[in-house]
């Protein structure tokens, strides 16, 4: 049986905590997505560049930060969804597997929030594993509308029997958007385990990963103090058996 080994995690551009008294945690969190030991991992928040961090932190890297959390002989994607007055920040993935493609589409809802996703190709052994790594907005009636676009976005670019799996911060709280994935054929692994914010004190799940053509083995989260420091989300992991043939 192979096994395909996902993890999504919202890293909060690498730096925590406000002020002067916030702290660089993009090195822990490169320790860390490396021992996550994922195929495929979703990152978002993830920072291009930012003028004002570079300046401020003396050992800020001198790579994006997409190249610079990707682990020895894994591929790093990244795409732009907000521009700021000091930098750009977005969507990435890493990969384990060969990358054949990837595009971006804008999901912005509304002017006051810079949203988009990451469509990219996976090549998984024989077969193409598509992967969608998306961050939805804070305002509930925005996540319906972009649910429905990312609807829109599957029937147009992924066909019906390829292996899907669709991660990140969905920002739902209490799981209300579950029954519109459904109705497009992708599941989760439910579990009230599953508490990824905030990560101090993690009380609910914002961070999900979806499938479609894979079956959900088993799901995590890590814990612990360093966990909790390194952003204000913990990583979900998620493990799926692929179709026969594909690795």
């Amino acid at each position: 049986m192979g096994v395909l080994r996902v993890a999504t995690y919202n890293i909060h551009k690498g730096v925590q905590g406000l002020g002067p008294r916030r702290r660089l945690e993009i090195h822990n969190i490169g320790h860390a997505v490396e021992q996550l030991d994922a195929d495929i991992v979703c990152l978002q928040e993830v920072r291009k560049m930012h003028r004002r961090e570079q300046g401020h932190f003396s050992r800020w890297p001198d790579l994006p930060q997409a190249d610079f959390l990707a682990p020895e002989g894994y591929e790093a994607v990244y795409q732009t969804n907000a521009v700021t007055r000091h930098g750009e920040h977005g969507n990435a993935l890493l990969s384990r597997w060969p990358v054949q493609s990837h595009a971006h589409e804008d999901m912005s809802d509304h002017r006051f929030e810079q949203r988009g996703l990451l469509h990219v190709q996976v090549a998984v052994g024989s077969q193409v594993v598509h992967a969608v790594v998306l961050h939805l907005g804070l305002i509930p009636a925005s996540r319906s509308r972009q649910v429905a676009q990312l609807a829109q976005f599957i029937d147009r670019e992924v066909p019906p029997a390829a292996p899907l799996l669709v991660a990140g911060d969905f920002n739902d709280w209490n799981a209300r958007l579950r029954p519109a994935m459904r109705e497009m054929g992708l599941m989760d692994l439910v579990s009230e385990r599953l508490a990824t914010y905030p990560a101090r004190l993690p009380l609910a799940q914002l961070d999900y990963v979806y499938v479609r053509g894979l079956m959900p083995l088993r799901a995590e989260v890590p814990r612990g103090p360093i966990w909790g420091r390194m952003s204000d989300h913990l990583p979900l992991i998620a493990e799926f058996e692929l179709p026969d043939g594909t690795a």
